[in-house]
């Protein structure tokens, strides 16, 4: 699948009817295991569940931004609003967009990943 047939079937998640569980706080809807069955990212689940692990709840609300340049991506956690929790330097990844948001929203009991059209 290529960037333009992978954003166009994203853009198409408003909402979720499923969750998945990637590990015993975190879950995942269907836009995001669709993002990371089709474009081969569960490292960027991965990755931001350990830096959420770290920041705990203290934020309910999450934004985690990878952008991609030239074949290497920086991966950030943020609190919507310009401060930076966490940042990531990733040395290499295939990952096909040149940028992806998701919103990572704490429930009381779980992180829940999600597309920002799934909000």
């Amino acid at each position: 699948m290529d960037a333009n047939e992978l954003e166009s079937a994203l853009a198409q998640f408003t909402g979720t009817v499923h969750y998945y569980r990637i590990a015993p706080k975190f879950l995942i809807t269907d836009g995001v295991k669709y993002l990371a069955d089709n474009a081969g990212c569960y490292w960027l689940l991965d990755a931001a569940i350990s830096h959420l692990i770290q920041l705990g709840c203290r934020d309910h609300f999450v934004l985690v931004r990878l952008v991609v340049e030239d074949k290497a991506a920086v991966l950030s956690l943020e609190d919507g609003n310009g401060l930076v929790h966490a940042q990531q330097t990733i040395p290499y990844t295939d990952f096909p967009l040149s940028q992806q948001t998701l919103y990572a929203c704490w429930d009381g009991e779980h992180w829940v990943l999600m597309l920002p059209g799934e909000y």
